[in-house]
């Protein structure tokens, strides 16, 4: 039977609005948008201002109201909104992925403690419904590895950039103008948001929960022409790809600009679209594709997350009770690394060097590195370094030496 869901709303920004139109449009759920509360007074909206309230406590303090639905792009409110709820008894869906890594073991407690669902399928590539393929279709396979195309501003710019030979720059303005890239675009172009994402990922698939400054996040901005023309020379493209893989009993991840061939699941994956792929020991490997991003992808997710709370749904997190594995924040692998000045180049210490190229105004170096020489504040500080890994069959990862862990934290954070 279903139960009939009342529904505080946070936030009516592009995925808010989607889902009440939706939510509206639909005669299948048994369940009511009750109240709506914003930020922003002032702002346009499309739907009448009397719907709108601007009180937190208007939605926190209402006994009728039985799911908290928080649709907001405050990590630190969101944090707020989320545990009061649930700590009012309430069910709660939410889309904040950097809120839920950073909170996410304290989370499950808590809901496990006031025994509410709290769900967040639309934190993860909008509209693909991987978190819960990972936690019920995958929940007794032997998973291998976890890689997707994860964040829909970056793989627009990277194909743009692959398309027409214009500059970041010049493509990353566009983006901004068109709405595919915010104002200020750190969280995408860096590498974090993905990072969340990741974050998420390893939780679902492995049972380890990390936190956000153990993965490596290395982002796009570096990117220069010519290393598009080195990929297109190779019969290669460049995703943001991230990634997260078993070795014996560890689990590593990262997320970096990625050399990627014609047979890789991310080759066709172009614009704003995102992709997952799920390696396992029994069902092989499998591809999701779908929009990462934008008001009605997302909002079907949190739609889903609603009628599954209906029949009293939630993430039961049997790995994480269960796993044997630890996160390895240091391996090693092959990468490429390029530079307008090649003295750049020696920034970087490989253990192996296997290839070399430099040229006036353009230098590379191909070979293998420990993860505990690269960091981000190494590519944020060096504008003329570009970053890049091999493709996902080439990696051939080896556990680094083990490298004390609070300094290797530190430059992990940069």
């Amino acid at each position: 039977m279903r139960n009939k869901l009342t529904i505080g709303l946070f936030g009516f920004g592009c995925v808010g609005s989607g889902l009440y139109e939706i939510l509206n449009r639909s005669g299948l759920f048994n369940a009511s948008i009750k109240t709506i509360v914003v930020k922003n007074k002032d702002k346009k909206r499309a739907i009448p201002q009397e719907h709108f309230h601007f009180d937190k406590e208007v939605i926190l303090n209402d006994p009728e109201i039985n799911l908290v639905v928080e649709l907001i792009d405050d990590a630190e409110a969101a944090y707020e909104i989320v545990t009061r709820a649930i700590r009012s008894g309430k069910h709660v869906v939410s889309a904040n992925k950097k809120m839920i890594a950073h909170h996410l073991t304290e989370l499950i407690d808590l809901k496990n403690q006031y025994k509410v669902s709290f769900l967040y399928e639309a934190s993860v590539c909008g509209s693909i419904p991987v978190i819960r393929n990972l936690e019920e279709y995958y929940n007794n396979d032997t998973l291998s590895s976890v890689h997707g195309i994860c964040n829909g501003t970056t793989n627009y710019i990277l194909t743009r950039l692959d398309k027409e030979g214009k500059s970041f720059n010049e493509i990353l303005e566009d983006a901004q103008r068109l709405g595919f890239a915010e104002t200020e675009p750190t969280l995408d172009i860096d590498g974090f948001d993905a990072k969340y994402k990741l974050q998420i990922l390893i939780a679902h698939a492995f049972g380890v929960i990390t936190l956000p400054e153990n993965i490596l996040n290395i982002g796009i901005r570096n990117i220069k022409l010519q290393d598009i023309q080195y990929a297109r020379e190779k019969g290669l493209k460049i995703k943001l790809i991230a990634a997260s893989e078993k070795l014996d009993q560890n689990v590593i991840g990262y997320v970096a600009p990625e050399f990627v061939k014609e047979d890789s699941f991310a080759y066709d994956v172009n614009y704003e679209f995102n992709a997952v792929t799920i390696e396992a020991a029994f069902s092989d490997r499998q591809v999701f594709k779908g929009k990462g991003a934008g008001s009605f992808p997302t909002a079907s997710a949190v739609l889903s997350d609603i009628s599954a709370i209906q029949y009293d749904y939630g993430y039961e997190y049997r790995k994480k009770e269960t796993t044997q594995l630890s996160y390895a924040p240091n391996f090693s692998t092959r990468i490429f690394i390029s530079s307008t000045d090649p003295a750049k180049l020696d920034l970087i210490e490989f253990s192996e060097v296997e290839e070399t190229f430099s040229s006036k105004d353009y230098a590379y170096k191909i070979g293998t590195v420990d993860f505990g020489k690269l960091s981000h504040a190494l590519y944020r500080e060096n504008p003329e370094l570009f970053i890049a890994f091999f493709p996902e069959s080439e990696h051939q990862f080896k556990l680094a030496n083990t490298v004390g862990s609070e300094k290797l934290m530190a430059k992990l954070v940069g």
